[in-house]
This record gives C-alpha cells, structure tokens and sequence, in this order.
C-alpha cells in the first residue's frame, strides 16, 4: 500500500490530513487520487458513503487550485445541504495551510445575498445544490466559464431527487476540456446515460463490486406479522440499550407516528422529515450529532447526504420500494473500518424485495431471533450496572455531602443498596417485560399448522387457495381489471366510504373480480361501508371470502349476490355484449405502463 506522498499529494495538504488523523490512504483514495491529479483524465467511482471518497476528490482538486486566479475552478456537485456543507468544512480542513484559498458552500435555504457578495469577493472551489447554482447563473452572479474540474458526487442520489434538468444544464455551461468525476453508490441506466454525454473515456474505478452493499455491515432480517411490527422495533432497540441509529420509514406520516411513539414511550428519539422547517431540521440534525438523541425516525428522502459518523444500527421499518435506497441506508453504519448492522423488520409479503436485496448487494440476510423477554431485561440490567462502573467521581465537589448521605442511608445493607440502586434505573424494563407475550414468527406458525395437518390428516392449506396473513381477512369484491379497478382505487374507495384509517395487506386483482385483505377487527365495517355503493356506475359487492372456494371463483364458477348487483349470468344464456372500447386511462392506467406495483400499500392509504 501506497501513502500519502507516494499517491503525489502536495506537503502542505499531507501536513494538514496528518493532523485530522489520516495515517493511510483509503482502496478509493488509493485508485482515485493520482489519477484525478493528471489532464484530461475522467473517472467514474462507484463506491459507498463513507469509503473516504470526500478525500479521493477533495486532495487532487485543492492541489490543482491556482491561488493567485481568483475565479473558481473546481465545482463540486451535491444533492443536499448537509452535503453540501460537511463538503465544504473538509475541504477548508484539508486546505488549512494553503494560503489565500477559498471555498463556499451554496445552498438553498440561507440567504442568497450573502452568497452573491462572498461570489463577488472571489472563491476558488464552489461547492453547490443544483437548484441553487441553477439560480445564481440564471441572475448571471456566477460563470463557470474558468472551472477546470467537476465533480458529481453522490450522482444517483441527485438524480433519484429530480435534478436531471439541472445537472444538464449546469455542465453545459462547463468549458468541455475539463476534468470530470463522478461518485455514485449504485450503477443505474440514468447515470450511464450522463457518464456518456459528459465524460470523455472514463476510467471506471470500483470499491467491492457494482451495487454492492459495505463490506463492514452485517444485514439481519425480522420476519414478523405486519401488527406486531412495532412490537419488534422496542424489542429490537431494547436489545440492544447501547444503540446510535436512524430508523427508516417509507411515509412522512408513518416516520411523525413511530417517532412519536417512541418519544411517548421515553425514548431518546425523534423524526426527520420534509414537512420540517430548515430550523428545526437543523436542530434535529444537530441534537442527533451531538448524540443528545439515540434514534432519529426519518423518510429516505429527509435523510439524502446526512452524514454521520459512528452509527451502530440502521433500522428499516419495512423496505424501500427501490432496493438501491436499501444500499444508501445500510451504507450509513460500518465506516471507516468500524462494523455496523442493518436490521430490516419485514412481514412475509416483502420477501420478495427482500430476495431482490439480496441479488443486489451480493449478500444474504440472517434471520434474526426476536429477543425473549428475559433476554432483554438481562442486556438492560447489565447495562445498568456497566452505566454506574463508569460514572466520573469528583472527591473533592462531594465531600461535603458525603456525612449527610452516609446517615440517611446507613440503615441498608450493602445488598439492599445495590438492588436499589439498580432497581431504580431497571424497574421500567422489568415492569414492562414481566408479562408480556412473546412475539411469534410467522414462519413458526406456518410450520406447526403444517405438522398438525399432518398428525391428523386434515387441515393443510389447500394447494392454490390463498389464506390471509393472521390478523387479517380477505374480503371479496366484484370490481376488477376491466372495471379500471387497481391497487389505487382500492385505496380510493376506501377512503371515500370510511371513516377510520383502514390497515390494507395484500391485493390480488382479477379480470372481473378482485380480493384484498384488511385488518380482521376492521372487516365487518369495511364490508358494511363499501356494499351498495357505486363505483364508475356499477353497484359495489363485498363480502368476507371463502378461502376453500377461492379456485372455483377464479374459474368462473362463483354465485353470489353479483348477479343481483347487476352482472350478468351469461352461463343461463344471456347474450354476452361486446365490449365497450375505453381509454387507458378510463381503465386506471396511471403510467405508460399501468400502475406501480407493490406488495406494501399502506403507504399510500390516507396520506395528504
């Protein structure tokens, strides 16, 4: 291995990284940083947050920065303003003993004024979101025309936030003979595409394998049933009372609830997402880097570019629908050499996603065993006891307490103080835990039905019926595909006919008939609300299913009260009607393509 001043980094730079603790270069500062020192040399990094790749661009750019032109001549490209400044305050810590250099940070949300007067003063680095770039070259503030090297940096996560248009306009107003690099976790058609028009022969540089997870994290999956999955997430934290992680949701309201929830129940928590104002997103931001919170609740999107270090612990409170959002979230713990873990709390229709994960990471999840109620109570008393080992004891601040205390408590014994002493910081666990039931994996369950169908000859699941997760039920409705009924107007008419939010499972749609499941304490009143009434001009029918007779009602052979809602019975000799031609739009499309499909829709349901 390479150092520093093998890879050609200038004294002045080696000096300041040696003070910030950089001993040896990291694989992608290694690959990266000689390369980018010489012309015309293009690149192409794939590599995870936190492989040291500010490092791998910033050192070569500040090297090739020309002080004595004050014009900027480097840009550095960023989806978020966390980003943007964690950026810019490394490349003012790398180039501490350059005189003269000038870097600014510019982003939305801060005052654009002061922006143009540090513009007009002269920089040498611009480091920028691409809306507020766009903006300051729209009020002809800021040229580009002298920017000899661009960097892209976190590439896809820009892209997946809409910033296409702008990044394209951006670098066509960059002179064409610059250097370009672009940093990117994940290898998608799009970022394909940009390589292609705006780099010339690239070099592809890859740390681990394309799309590949951190080698440092360990990926553990909980398979529960979907009403127990917030049962498992206090299990899951408690087990681990140590723990400096970010839960990740998929709704805004979804992150607002289970943050909110844990906050009631006296956890160190709180939530990040994009209904906060900057003001209070940066002291969320600043509360959970200063560890003052254990757990921050946030959506994929509010958490783009949040960089903090020493997580032990990503949750995925359900997984995303994109499986390269997983590679983002999970890449936020096990940095810099350090180990983390990925846990994803899952029910058993994401398993699917969870396979797709898989084949994309290059790795497989462990199942992990929910923690016992013993269990739990005995990490958090040795928690406990580790907590009072290492309290700081100033002799001299308590000496004069000490005859009082002495007195009030000589009557215990030293057993007696211990247990209290413990007892104190232990009884909300103990109290909580003592009775509760155990939460059961759904796998479990299927296994023992499967075996006690065996003992007795009866009672396996039938081959081709479909059976509800426990804790739902299927209901029947006489509305399919060719009705324009899909996954969205399920979730529409419920939310026309209902007037409490509705738990949805799974949704399996048919030519003319379609099932989908609610929560079992919810089915009585869905099946009342939405009978009788119309949707697109026909009467609606719903009813609980008959899962034995589910194969006869997909063959066509199902009597029910259909027919009285106004459907023919063509099998008594009614003449079949030809069908009426309709748009693809009258039959629900919501794409090109149709709708989007999911196994998850409750993030969808009753959300502004």
């Amino acid at each position: 291995m390479k150092n520093f001043e093998e890879l050609g980094v200038s004294p002045e730079i080696r000096k300041a990284i040696e003070e910030l603790g950089y001993a040896a270069p990291m694989p992608v500062q290694e690959e990266v940083i000689p390369y980018l020192l010489g012309e015309n040399n293009d690149i192409v990094a794939l590599a995870q947050t936190g492989t040291g790749k500010t490092a791998a661009f910033g050192l070569p750019i500040l090297q090739k920065i020309d002080v004595r032109e004050r014009a900027p001549q480097a840009l550095v490209l960023c989806p978020t303003r966390e980003l943007c400044l964690q950026i810019a305050g490394d490349l003012n810590d790398y180039s501490k003993y350059i005189d003269g250099l000038k870097v600014l940070p510019v982003y939305g949300g801060s005052s654009i004024e002061s922006q143009i007067r540090s513009l007009k003063k002269g920089v040498h680095i611009i480091v920028a979101t691409p809306g507020r770039l766009l903006d300051l070259m729209e009020r002809k503030v800021v040229s580009l025309a002298t920017i000899r090297n661009v960097i892209l940096d976190e590439a896809d996560e820009m892209l997946n936030m809409g910033f296409t248009d702008s990044i394209n306009a951006i670098l066509a107003d960059v002179p064409e003979d610059r250097n370009t690099l672009m940093f990117s976790a994940t290898m998608g058609p799009e970022i394909a595409r940009i390589a292609k028009n705006y780099l010339r022969n690239p070099r592809e540089i890859t740390i681990g394998r394309k799309n590949e997870g951190a080698t440092n994290v360990n990926h553990v999956v909980y398979i529960v049933h979907a009403k127990d999955k917030y049962a498992a997430l206090k299990r899951i934290v408690d087990y681990y009372p140590q723990i400096y992680g970010i839960i990740f949701c998929r709704t805004r309201k979804e992150t607002q609830e289970i943050a909110d929830k844990l906050m009631e129940e006296g956890y160190n928590a709180d939530s990040l997402h994009g209904e906060l104002s900057q003001a209070q997103r940066d002291a969320v931001m600043q509360k959970f880097r200063i560890r003052h919170l254990q757990l921050l609740v946030a959506t994929d999107v509010a958490a783009r570019g949040l960089d903090v270090d020493d997580l032990t612990h990503i949750i995925n409170y359900g997984l995303p629908d994109d499986t390269e959002s997983y590679t983002h979230r999970s890449g936020r713990t096990g940095r810099a050499g350090k180990t983390g873990t990925s846990i994803a709390i899952i029910n058993v229709r994401e398993k699917s996603k969870m396979r797709e994960i898989e084949r994309m990471i290059g790795k497989k999840f462990v199942l992990g065993e929910m923690p016992t109620n013993r269990q739990i109570c005995e990490k958090q008393v040795f928690k406990v006891i580790d907590d009072i080992e290492k309290v700081s004891v100033n002799e001299e601040e308590i000496a004069e307490y000490m005859p009082s205390i002495y007195r009030k408590l000589d009557w215990l014994e030293k057993e007696d103080l211990i247990k209290r002493v413990v007892s104190s910081e232990f009884n909300r666990f103990l109290e909580y835990y003592r009775d509760r039931e155990e939460i059961e994996m759904p796998s479990d369950q299927r296994e023992r039905n499967n075996k006690r169908g065996e003992v007795a000859g009866k009672g396996a699941v039938q081959k081709g019926a479909r059976r509800a997760e426990s804790g739902y039920a299927r209901l029947f409705i006489n509305l399919g595909k060719l009705d324009g009924f899909y996954p969205k107007q399920v979730i529409e008419l419920l939310n026309r006919y209902t007037t409490k939010r509705v738990e949805i499972g799974r949704i399996d749609l048919m030519k003319s008939f379609s099932f989908f499941e609610v929560a079992e304490r919810q089915a009585r009143m869905v099946v009342e609300a939405l009978n009788g009434t119309t949707f697109n001009g026909r009467k609606v029918a719903v009813e609980v299913a008959d899962q034995a007779n589910e194969p006869a009602r997909k063959k066509g052979n199902f009597k029910s009260n259909v027919k009285e809602q106004g459907r023919r019975d063509y099998s008594k000799g009614d003449s079949k009607p030809k069908p009426k031609k309709t748009s693809r739009a009258e039959r629900g499309y919501t794409t090109a393509r149709g709708p989007k499909k999911t196994d998850d829709w409750k993030q969808f349901f009753k959300q502004d």
